[in-house]
């Protein structure tokens, strides 16, 4: 069984990586999966420099804003959720990109 597509884009905050991935997810037929892991909460937008919907241009972007400051969340749901997210995405021949500032939900979902 072959390995499916994914771009892996990550770095500190305020470093381009939102730039960059609209960018290439409009140039290749992408969609960009966050793997940061303040930005999964709806409401913290000051201090996570969240992408606005502005920034986003169009693009779906999975894992972004849907829970409650309140909702644990760890790398394992993390994992849990985005590795389904590219399979679907290689299956629609679209081009899954994780982005984000977390490495460790990064290097777990890839290893």
């Amino acid at each position: 069984m072959s390995k499916p597509r994914v771009v892996a884009v990550g770095g500190p905050t305020a470093t381009g990586k939102t730039a960059l991935s609209v960018a290439l997810a409009k140039e290749f037929g992408g969609e960009i999966i966050n793997a940061d892991s303040m930005q999964v909460y709806k409401n913290l937008n000051v201090g996570t420099a969240k992408p606005t919907a502005e920034e986003r241009q169009g693009i779906p972007h999975h894992l972004l804003d849907f829970l409650t400051p309140e909702t644990p969340y760890s790398v394992a749901d993390f994992t849990a959720a985005a590795a389904p997210l590219i399979t679907r995405l290689n299956a629609q021949n679209r081009l899954p990109l994780v982005v984000g500032g977390t490495g460790l939900y990064i290097s777990s979902l890839l290893k």
